[in-house]
């Protein structure tokens, strides 16, 4: 990258213009704010608007990301399913702490969400997976997530041998493949504003409340 691309890298800008947040309209449970904004970004028609970056340390400390789909959401928590064999499932394995970020750029809106996991139950597991599309649980028991492979080849053979194994019935359920639903400790909300003047507030569990603060930008 030459010279001039990387000044015009350092000078993309623009001015956030949506509309503010402020103090008096926020709900005193943050799931209801998270609802809300969630409903907007789908009527808004963004693409893949449950499309999370779920942030997960090895046990060196190095810290990853990748993009995961919110599957569910509720009073216990937030949930996504994966292979139980997987990079971030492992790091889960050892520390069960967790970082969301749902980047509704169109909207100039992010959320964060900071939490402890928990593995779900078989049942609800067995209920998710069947509701998936049938090439998707096929699709689930191809890939050995995060193991290298040689080629794309592999995966594509592997699925249409499957694919004819279980031509016939119900796709079994993978032992290897699950979900976890995340314990929520805080959640932050981001709206851009003005003069990069943007409006943060940060709320944390108190018990059985949620206590709201105000952030700088």
């Amino acid at each position: 990258m030459n010279d001039d691309s990387l000044q015009q890298i350092a000078h993309l800008r623009r001015e956030y213009t949506r509309g503010g947040l402020r103090r008096k309209d926020l709900p005193d449970d943050p799931l209801v704010l998270f609802e809300q904004w969630l409903s907007q970004a789908v009527a808004a028609q963004l693409p893949d608007p449950t499309a999370m970056s779920v942030a997960t340390v090895d046990e060196h400390g190095q810290p990853y990301q990748r993009i995961v789909l919110l599957k569910h959401f509720d009073s216990r928590g937030m949930v996504f399913y994966t292979n139980l064999g997987s990079r971030k499932a492992q790091h889960l394995e050892k520390n069960p702490r967790i970082s969301l970020l749902f980047p509704w750029h169109m909207l100039e809106r992010q959320v964060m969400v900071l939490g402890r996991v928990e593995k779900l139950s078989m049942i609800d597991v067995i209920k998710y997976f069947h509701s998936r599309p049938r090439e998707s649980q096929i699709g689930a028991w191809v890939s050995k997530q995060s193991s290298r492979i040689s080629a794309r080849g592999v995966l594509e053979g592997k699925f249409l041998e499957l694919k004819q194994k279980f031509q016939q019935g119900e796709v079994p359920l993978p032992s290897f493949w699950g979900g976890y639903r995340i314990t929520i400790d805080s959640m932050e909300f981001w709206q851009g504003g003005e003069h990069r003047l943007h409006d943060r507030f940060f709320y944390q569990r108190d018990n059985e409340a949620w206590k709201i603060d105000r952030l700088a930008p």
